[in-house]
């Protein structure tokens, strides 16, 4: 459940030459959507504290995020300009401590009712929607017209499928992220400047970013393209998630981009936890993860864990577990779970894969030569060949 709280900015100059509490009008409209959010969350707070305050609006200052804010870049058009300015805007927002951005997949203002016969936007809005799955909210939107996927007929279904799918398979990594957002100040969306500041060739590149520590996500962002040059950084090996192959970083490469493809990349030392295909955020199931292990480099993950909603995590009821990959041993440590949260699973099964050296590739649901072990909440370790 969430506001929508669109227009919430001043849309008129009424602040131009006056002074606010805060300086200019000029340079501090954009104070009172702070106030606005700060007022509906702390008056849900006060109201009922078994929902989180989830608030979508246009509009941002700084401080926002500790209201609950996911903001979304407004009305913009569906033109490959704007998607290739969508990636950028993203980027540039969430370095500046605003993790929770999103855009309108395929543009607000889009071709109408031809949308949905027009083949070259079809093709434009696949590869916004691909993108789009690796956003920190991922949700598409249009001005006076039905976006379901099924709409655009089956090609398009199923490529967008394909992506929610991950999206969904994915949501133990994201949550986990998440959780990092939350307790360090981190960001799931990430200009490739946090992550590799010393390369002076990933600074140059501005349609490439970090999903999380473990993806690179490169979107392709040319109308007809079937492959797009990407960079790797440097210091480190990296995988292609859709086909297993070992690549050395410090390079730029062709990567193939059929329209069901987004070039999509791993960090040696990635630690991923992947869940099973759900229907929603919530929905229960066995508990079983699958658990990938990149090989290359040693690495660690922290896996969180809690009831989903409510802010009982701010009273601690919530568990974490510690996971690190041992790259000269082979070895996985799963550690001793800290915490705990009402409905916790106490006993789960883990499936644990070295990803590399079997190449696994994209989301196979069976993976054979998966390791399964039964975990009760007390530290194993894991040797994986």
């Amino acid at each position: 459940d969430s506001w929508w709280m669109d227009a919430v900015e001043p849309e008129n100059d009424a602040l131009k030459g006056e002074e606010t509490f805060m300086g200019a009008g000029e340079f501090y409209r954009l104070t009172y959507p702070l106030m606005v959010s700060q007022a509906v969350y702390e008056g849900q707070r006060e109201t009922t504290s078994g929902k989180r305050v989830c608030i979508l609006t246009r509009s941002a200052f700084s401080g926002q995020q500790r209201y609950g804010i996911i903001n979304w870049s407004g009305d913009v058009g569906g033109t490959w300009d704007a998607f290739r300015n969508q990636i950028v805007a993203g980027l540039n927002f969430t370095i500046s401590g605003l993790p929770y951005w999103t855009t309108d997949i395929g543009g607000f203002f889009r071709p109408g009712r031809s949308q949905y016969t027009d083949e070259k936007y079809h093709e434009l809005l696949t590869r916004w929607y691909q993108w789009g799955a690796f956003n920190p909210i991922f949700r598409m939107h249009g001005y006076q017209t039905e976006t379901e996927p099924w709409k655009y007929g089956q090609t398009v279904e199923d490529n967008m499928r394909r992506m929610l799918n991950l999206r969904y398979r994915l949501l133990p990594y994201i949550y986990s992220e998440a959780w990092q957002v939350t307790k360090n100040g981190s960001t799931m969306m990430r200009s490739l400047v946090m992550d590799f500041n010393g390369d002076t060739e990933a600074l140059k590149q501005p349609y490439e970013f970090m999903f999380g520590k473990a993806f690179l996500v490169a979107p392709v962002v040319e109308a007809g393209a079937q492959h797009r040059e990407v960079y790797l950084p440097g210091s480190t090996d990296w995988y292609d998630f859709w086909t297993g192959e070992r690549i050395k970083g410090g390079q730029t490469i062709k990567a193939d981009a059929p329209l069901e493809r987004i070039p999509l990349f791993i960090k040696a030392g990635s630690i991923i936890p992947i869940g099973p295909n759900v229907q929603y955020s919530g929905e229960k199931h066995s508990g079983a993860l699958e658990i990938r292990v990149y090989e290359g480099a040693n690495g660690s993950f922290t896996l969180y864990e809690d009831e989903n909603d409510s802010y009982n995590y701010e009273k601690g009821l919530y568990s974490v577990i510690e996971l690190s990959w041992n790259d000269a041993k082979k070895t996985l440590t799963i550690g001793t779970r800290k915490g705990s949260f009402p409905g916790m699973m106490p006993e789960r099964r883990f499936n644990i894969v070295n990803a590399s050296a079997n190449k696994i590739r994209g989301t196979d649901p069976e993976i054979s030569q998966a390791k399964v072990v039964s975990y009760k909440g007390k530290k194993l370790v894991i040797k994986l060949v």
